[in-house]
């Protein structure tokens, strides 16, 4: 069905101009509504997922149309092993960060559904988009309802965190937008070419820039890619925008708009330039090294629950970054399934934050201790999640982790002392959760507070549930979904190591290769 993926996307869009013609006084239905809406895309993309061929590295379920005809522009999605994980992890969280803000969010609940679920199209625009053009325009569009998400339903500090997240993606964007308008012009300067913005054409293009102007090219995309992520030393907006946004909009944030800063270098950077890629590799790996180790050491100070979480994302999204410049695959595959393992884990622990903050309006450490005695079942599932963040074998974050350092340590590329060096991030993620773990949960009820505290509720159990499970089945079987990003992962390898096999294929052209030349 070539047309799904188109209503995936777009479904989340009918649904929020449908709220607008709801009396805003109807919170519940709003919620509810909402909510239904993003079940339904969820629903939507298991089709999505069951229908998707994993031994074919092409792009499946594409849907093309000619958008401006001057310029060679199509409304062109698709999706591979890649983006297929990412788009599934952006449906399956979205109606979980709805149901999360059932009670926190009273103001303005209409205008915030209807943020929430423009939010979705973005975001799953974004992991979709095969013209670069189109691309562009779903990353700035993710922008704006992400931006009202923390400057109006935040913290105290929204304002000043919704402009600088909004300022930081922005700047980069507007690089990665003269670098497309590059690519477009160098496409028409090729025997018999003309200016273009199809991804899979500029697969076979880019790779021909001389290596000078290719590493302009380069930095312009990785620079813009790399905010997003962030990988440090750009990652100063991040603590802000998470410790100001709300429950939900901390999850989404976490759990998906980071990833499309690491979606980004494995679609783009890489095998757009991957002669450049080769060249600043040991650079990129550097940082992303000193960003695991800083983002753990830094986390380790904090007296703020959230900003924990906040910086431990800067570590964790380090070792995404190596695995993903390693150029091995068990590094890149280990990257993919950690972009997974860190949605759900991290998402899960502001999840977490957020519940104990509706409680007690305060995200002090010191504020807490002895949790475990009125909060049992909180206290169980805050060491399960917190288990799966350190990587803790028989969960989720153990498999991204062991094949992200086997495919660093393995790489041909990079000096083994990458990996003995990001490898004590493992430790100081052990030392900063489990810390703070023992400071929340376990001693005496000092504080008179929380000595009446409800344990959580069924709508929280249910929210928590379903990423539970997930944490868990990764753990134990992970080739669920390694499998279905295998052979995308072979040919990413294949591009960026200069290896035959020049560029992604479509489902329908590695059927019929005479018909992949460009006119």
């Amino acid at each position: 069905m070539s047309n799904l993926l188109t209503y995936i996307i777009f479904l989340p869009l009918v649904g929020g101009i449908l709220i607008f013609f709801y009396n805003r006084e109807k919170i519940r239905a709003i919620k509810v509504f909402g909510i239904a809406i993003s079940v339904l895309t969820f629903i939507l993309s298991l089709f999505l997922y069951f229908g998707f061929d994993a031994a074919n590295p092409g792009i499946q379920f594409q849907h093309k149309v000619l958008w401006i005809s001057g310029l060679n522009i199509s409304y062109n999605v698709g999706v591979d092993g890649l983006s297929l994980l990412l788009v599934m992890l952006t449906t399956f969280l979205t109606p979980i960060a709805l149901l999360s803000s059932w009670k926190s969010i009273e103001k303005r609940v209409k205008e915030y559904t209807i943020m929430m679920l423009f939010l979705e199209v973005g975001m799953l625009g974004v992991f979709s988009s095969l013209d670069m053009f189109l691309f562009y325009i779903f990353w700035e569009a993710m922008l704006i309802p992400m931006y009202f998400i923390i400057g109006i339903w935040g913290g105290g500090n929204r304002i000043y965190a919704a402009i600088k997240f909004f300022i930081y993606t922005m700047f980069g964007s507007l690089l990665m937008l003269i670098a497309i308008i590059w690519l477009g012009y160098y496409a028409s300067t090729q025997p018999n070419g003309q200016f273009t913005t199809d991804l899979l054409q500029l697969y076979s293009i880019g790779p021909t820039i001389p290596l000078a102007i290719q590493s302009w090219m380069f930095l312009a995309f990785t620079l813009s890619f790399a905010i997003k992520v962030p990988l440090f030393p750009f990652h100063t907006w991040l603590p802000d925008a998470h410790v100001e946004a709300p429950t939900a909009g901390s999850v989404i944030l976490a759990g998906v708009l980071l990833k499309m800063g690491t979606y980004g270098l494995l679609r783009f950077s890489i095998p757009l330039f991957p002669q450049a890629t080769l060249e600043f590799m040991p650079y990129i790996a550097g940082l992303a090294v000193i960003g695991i180790i800083y983002g753990a050491l830094v986390s380790m100070v904090q007296t703020d629950i959230k900003k924990l979480v906040a910086y431990s994302s800067v570590s964790h999204l380090g070792f995404v970054v190596l695995g993903i410049f390693a150029l091995t695959e068990e590094g890149i595959q280990g990257a993919i399934i950690q972009m997974v393992n860190h949605g759900l884990s991290t998402g899960a622990l502001f999840l977490i934050v957020g519940m104990i903050y509706e409680r007690r309006h305060t995200r002090e450490i010191s504020e807490f201790g002895g949790l475990a005695k009125v909060m049992p079942i909180f206290s169980t599932i805050f060491m399960i999640v917190s288990l799966s963040s350190i990587g803790l074998p028989g969960l989720n974050g153990f498999i991204g982790e062991f094949l992200i350092l086997l495919g660093a340590f393995r790489s041909p590329y990079m000096s083994q002392w990458f990996t003995i060096f990001a490898a004590t991030g493992v430790i100081f993620a052990a030392v900063y959760l489990l810390w703070v773990y023992q400071r929340v949960i376990f001693g005496n009820i000092t504080n008179p507070l929380n000595q009446n505290l409800l344990d959580l509720s069924k709508r929280e159990i249910a929210v928590l549930v379903p990423v539970l499970v997930f944490i868990v089945w990764i753990g134990i079987y992970p080739n669920t979904f390694l499998k279905q990003s295998a052979s995308t992962t072979k040919q990413i390898v294949t591009i960026a190591t200069q290896k035959p096999l020049p560029r992604l294929v479509t489902t329908e052209q590695s059927v019929k290769p005479e018909n992949t030349q460009g006119k």
